[in-house]
């Protein structure tokens, strides 16, 4: 299965300590140039940078620099976003993981498959990877952390853990 990444998800386990769920569900995850400066440069992410270094299974591909600022262009979308969906594309990727609503809808718009942090929490569920305890910790995290989840989504990846 090929999955690519933008920041957003990867940050986001990296603050519950989760990234490892990728490795278990998917064995490689491909991230695209700007999302790797983006978890490696930013002075805010200092620890979660280290482990980005450190990690095996997430592999770094460059991307085509003139369909990323033409989709900018079209999209006013950030440029991990923007390498995120344009890397789906070009490797055919079988699921993308994006959790800004905007990046999503232009990802549906072209035909990509998306999901983001709570889907990745909810296959793990599902998979027996994680247990309910686990996911109800981890919304507590997020949520404490700023990450915002919709509370529909919230209450639907809780009820799934009951």
């Amino acid at each position: 299965m090929i999955v690519v990444s933008d920041t957003t998800p990867l940050i986001s386990l990296l603050k519950i300590r989760k990234l490892d769920l990728l490795k278990e569900l998917f064995e490689t995850v491909q991230i695209p140039d700007a999302v790797f400066s983006e978890l490696t440069t930013n002075k805010r992410f200092k620890a979660e940078a280290e482990e980005i270094l450190d990690c095996d299974f997430i592999k770094t591909v460059s991307v085509d620099k003139e369909s990323v600022q033409k989709l900018i262009e079209e999209t006013g979308l950030d440029i991990g976003e923007t390498e995120a969906i344009v890397l789906s594309e070009s490797v055919k990727a079988d699921l993308t993981l994006i959790d800004e609503r905007s990046a999503r809808n232009v990802a549906k718009q072209r035909g990509i498959v998306i999901t983001g942090t709570v889907g990745i929490l909810a296959r793990a569920f599902g998979q027996g990877l994680i247990n309910a305890k686990e996911i109800q910790d981890c919304a507590k995290i997020l949520h404490s952390e700023g990450r915002y989840i919709s509370e529909s989504l919230l209450d639907a990846l809780l009820n799934l853990a009951k």
